[in-house]
């Protein structure tokens, strides 16, 4: 009996070995495959832009979402909720992957509409000086201090900024001024308010004379970390009073910064004389540019560009400078006036 059993015993022993010898001597387990991927999506119904994406799959370890926008993110749990700066049709893939890195993709259309809604605004109905609860000032000379070798010396006098009649006037004059042949000003949201991605939309008639270089736009508000052009810089109005009439919208980062940048412009009737609405409507795919609501100039926007964080805005009328050029010697005194300034999202 004893001799049977081990001759059971030897027998089991040499089939094991036989077939261990067969796979190569190993005992690999097959990686395991995703399987059964479902996704479901929950629009919001309050028109924000608000979708919640829940994905189930048998085997999932992670999940990974492209919202169709460049915009990507990778969950644990399959559940994730994504708001889109902007109305469009998206189509969403989602990756679901096993601890082994096998994966399944699956694809869906979503339809988000967003209303946008007043972020900010200044409608300047209050005489005097701008709200200081919402501008502040960057003062000194144009070319110490903000390069371009322009002429001015920015100050916040009543001179040269004021509230008045429900406009904001910037008023660029020619007079002796701490060694400047000008003044000028330069207001800022810097440190009281700033965005990322929406409408900034600002109505405006613009100063004349040769020479002249009024500005509505925007810096990174990491400007005082990182530095120009690193910071990214928008330009929503740039304006030669040498060359009427052409407005102006560009886009400064590395690589495209000063006269290099990525500029177009547009040429309309009574710049000076007539207020017109310059708008810069900014997402995470486009930053795109009108003048009364003409679309003129759209740039491709990307996570691999400085044009994805917060900004400030900006406004400001220089003088001369390596954009505004030479000064009419016969100058005297001209004004950027701003009916309002608003930020949409």
């Amino acid at each position: 009996m004893k001799f049977i059993r081990a001759s059971i015993f030897l027998l089991a022993a040499t089939l094991l070995t036989y077939c261990s010898k067969s796979n190569g001597g190993t005992n690999e387990v097959a990686p395991v495959v995703p399987t059964d991927l479902n996704v479901v999506s929950t629009v919001s119904s309050d028109n924000s832009g608000t979708v919640t994406f829940t994905a189930t799959a048998k085997n999932a370890a992670s999940y990974d979402y492209d919202f169709g926008n460049g915009t990507y993110q990778t969950v644990a749990s399959g559940v994730v909720t994504y708001k889109y700066p902007q109305s469009g049709t998206y189509t969403v893939n989602v990756i679901a992957k096993s601890k082994s890195n096998k994966t399944i993709s699956k694809s869906l259309q979503v339809v988000v509409t967003v209303s946008a809604s007043l972020k900010w605004s200044d409608e300047f109905n209050t005489p005097g000086a701008p709200d200081a609860t919402k501008w502040g000032y960057d003062l000194g000379t144009g070319d110490g201090g903000w390069g371009n070798n322009e002429q001015q010396y920015y100050t916040n006098r009543p001179e040269n900024v004021v509230v008045a009649n429900g406009v904001l006037k910037i008023t660029a004059k020619r007079e002796n001024f701490s060694g400047s042949a000008f003044t000028s000003a330069r207001l800022l949201t810097k440190g009281k308010f700033d965005f990322t991605y929406g409408t900034l939309e600002v109505k405006a008639k613009l100063p004349s004379g040769g020479g002249v270089w009024p500005a509505i736009w925007m810096l990174g508000s990491n400007f005082s970390t990182v530095g120009w052009p690193v910071c990214g810089e928008i330009d929503v109005m740039e304006y030669k009073g040498n060359e009427p009439n052409k407005i102006y919208s560009t886009l400064h980062h590395p690589g495209h910064s000063g006269g290099n940048g990525d500029s177009k412009n547009t040429t309309i009737s009574n710049a000076s004389t007539e207020f017109h609405v310059y708008k810069a409507e900014w997402s995470a795919t486009a930053i795109k540019f009108y003048v009364d609501d003409t679309l003129f100039y759209t740039f491709p926007n990307n996570n691999t560009i400085p044009f994805n964080h917060d900004f400030f805005i900006i406004l400001n009328v220089a003088m001369g400078g390596t954009f505004g050029g030479a000064i009419n010697p016969n100058y005297n005194s001209s004004s950027m006036e701003v009916d309002y300034v608003r930020v949409y999202q």
